[in-house]
């Protein structure tokens, strides 16, 4: 099920395009603090995002700019101010598209699976990773928590990738030391530990402290919260 993020001010629109789009089978998670967008948009991970240009606090520019910082999720700005000027410039802060308001609901739904359908037909896949709410962005490398970015190493990134596949599960030194070094027949055991190591400290100063949990003498998994 492909996750929408709804950033809109009126909520009259709002509450009418997140029946329709769910209608179609779309999860649709609707922005109530425009204070806040960066961190709705991390926590939901969403594959497509609909951004209002006029909002509260900050405009739907500047939200774009920042998604843009973390993230190539495609953005369609729906707006009532739809001259040429702010079309050029949803483009140009990295829009996928424009819907001018007023708009019809069947129009809206297909420009929304004519993106996603050019964005994920033949990837098949997310450009990011979640878990409790982390994320983890496969385009550039480098992890979301709470707003905070965390850029990582090459092999801490491939080591938080099979992790994050695999959330929930314990992974086996062996199967880690595979992926990450399936040409390399003679590497100490003692590598991985070190990897795991910095990346560890990594994630602290990020604030992300225990993510990576140690199953003695099988391997590591990521941390799960009780419930």
């Amino acid at each position: 099920m492909y996750r929408i993020l709804l950033v809109e001010d009126d909520q009259v629109i709002a509450k009418q395009v997140g029946i329709h789009l769910a209608k179609w089978g779309y999860e649709v998670k609707t922005v109530t603090d425009f204070a806040a967008v960066l961190s709705d948009f991390t926590e939901s991970s969403p594959h497509l995002v609909l951004m209002d240009i006029g909002l509260p606090f900050y405009n739907g520019y500047y939200w774009c700019g920042e998604i843009r910082k973390i993230s190539n999720v495609p953005i369609i700005f729906i707006s009532s101010a739809s001259d040429n000027m702010n079309i050029v410039m949803a483009v140009n802060m990295g829009g996928d598209d424009f819907i001018a308001k007023p708009f019809d609901l069947e129009v809206l739904s297909a420009k929304v699976q004519a993106v996603l359908r050019r964005t994920y037909a033949f990837s098949g896949t997310s450009s990011v990773l979640e878990y409790e709410g982390v994320i983890l962005n496969l385009a550039d490398m480098s992890l979301i928590y709470e707003g905070r970015r965390i850029e990582l190493s090459k092999n801490e990134f491939r080591i938080l990738q099979i992790l994050f596949e695999q959330a929930g599960n314990v992974v086996s030194r062996d199967n880690i030391m595979k992926r990450l070094w399936d040409n390399e027949c003679f590497v100490d055991d003692n590598t991985l530990t070190v990897n795991v190591n910095r990346l560890r400290k990594a994630l602290e100063e990020g604030g992300l402290k225990d993510f990576i949990m140690t199953k003695k003498g099988v391997g590591y998994q990521l941390y799960r919260r009780t419930s």
